[in-house]
């Protein structure tokens, strides 16, 4: 399996960049999905509406959040009938 290195490594060199321009890219990437993780359980919590959901994070985010939440939901209402 590779490492986290392994990765920055192949990255800086196929992409011919710098793999301090990895790193950053790589943290403002991780950084974008915290918030829509953030921004959407807030959400599906009742806690923001989806019209400031969609704001926040676009809807097509928040339509997969929903669909993986009914998903969820289904598959423990299946659990718990047997």
């Amino acid at each position: 399996m590779e490492s986290t290195l392994s990765y920055l490594e192949i990255l800086a060199r196929e992409t011919q960049q710098p793999e301090k321009e990895v790193i950053t890219r790589a943290f403002q990437t991780g950084v974008r999905q915290l918030w829509r993780e953030h921004i959407l359980g807030k959400y599906l919590q009742g806690k923001i509406t989806r019209s400031e959901a969609i704001e926040m994070v676009g809807i097509d985010w928040v339509e997969l959040a929903e669909r993986q939440s009914c998903a969820a939901l289904e598959d423990l209402a299946w659990a718990m009938q047997k």
